[in-house]
């Protein structure tokens, strides 16, 4: 038996049950890891409050993400042995002890990057990586805004977006947000509070607008955003940690400048293992040469899930926050 926090049934952050359960042995191609990190991500609180439906059923086990070592390996298993440090991001279960995944969606680790690293940067890093490269190709001279840019993705994509050669715009909810911001890569934050998004931008690009704006925010964001875009611009939804975004008139999107519009996932962009270890790769890469750092700026205990969820989304967090057992 391990500690776990499981959900019983939707609700808020006191549904979170800090519990002993046990772990079964990996089969046919997992591996079963220990958990050092387990990341905290909005999607978690999705899951955990009814908006994305549990895959699993009642109860399942809370977290997608998770960094630790390899204790077994389940038949059919060749490319990773017992001892191995990996990091995994995909189907529920990680804040456990200890979990089962499939071998295939785990990710060994790289001597430099540390196991509270990992959790706090595969789903969010791995989420930035897709977004600038393929989602939209972010390179020199692009116009971005991002929208709560000193969130867990926010701190990261700014980083990589200025790596790039872009022009980064961020809205943030307070001054020392804007400072932490600023200090990862953001050239220009709005406190969108106290401050008209749209004017702001206007006033920054000098009337150009931006080419790219990624919005977690959802609901609240929207369909503003939508006037921050120059013509034939990219409208990029990847959270809604406001609530969702509702249906719209899709002709908005040609009124405003023959807009496109998107809301991708990471799953279907990294669905092919080549596509995971690309993007995994492209990654640890950036990270281990300093090119993008990830903060991990929370860390809570495995039992205080509760407080941990009650933070993230009350927005007093920034950067990356995680579970350690």
């Amino acid at each position: 038996m391990v500690a776990a926090v499981r959900v019983h049934k939707t609700g808020g952050p006191e549904v979170l049950t800090y519990e002993e359960v046990e772990i079964p042995a990996p089969g046919q191609g997992q591996i079963k890891m220990k958990t050092h990190a387990a990341g905290i991500n909005f999607i978690d609180c999705y899951f955990r409050n009814g908006s994305y439906p549990s895959p699993v059923g009642m109860p399942f086990i809370a977290g997608n993400e998770s960094a630790g070592e390899v204790i077994a390996v389940g038949p059919g298993v060749t490319e990773l042995k017992v001892g191995d440090r990996v990091a995994f991001v995909g189907s529920l279960g990680g804040y456990a002890a200890e979990r089962v995944v499939p071998a295939d969606r785990a990710l060994k680790l790289p001597d430099n990057i540390s196991y509270e690293q990992a959790a706090g940067m595969m789903l969010k890093g791995m989420t930035a990586q897709y977004l600038v490269n393929r989602t939209y190709k972010v390179g020199k001279g692009t116009i971005v805004l991002m929208h709560a840019a000193a969130g867990g993705v926010g701190l990261i994509l700014c980083q990589w977006a200025n790596h790039l050669g872009a022009t980064v715009i961020g809205t943030v909810g307070s001054k020392d947000k804007a400072e932490l911001a600023k200090k990862n890569g953001c050239h220009h934050t709005i406190l969108y509070r106290d401050e008209d998004f749209v004017g702001k931008v206007k006033e920054i690009t000098s009337g150009k607008l931006c080419d790219v704006v990624y919005d977690g925010v959802g609901k609240t964001t929207f369909p503003a955003s939508l006037d921050c875009l120059r013509p034939l611009g990219y409208f990029v939804s990847f959270g809604s940690a406001s609530g969702q975004i509702e249906a719209f008139n899709i002709n908005i999107l040609q009124t405003k400048g023959s807009l496109f519009a998107t809301r991708p996932t990471l799953n279907h962009y990294v669905a092919k293992r080549d596509d995971l270890m690309a993007c995994a790769k492209d990654l640890f890469d950036k990270v281990g040469s300093g090119a993008v750092k990830i903060p991990v700026n929370q860390t809570y205990k495995l039992k205080d899930a509760q407080k941990a969820h009650k933070d993230l989304e009350s927005r007093g967090t920034t950067g990356a926050s995680i579970l350690v057992p």
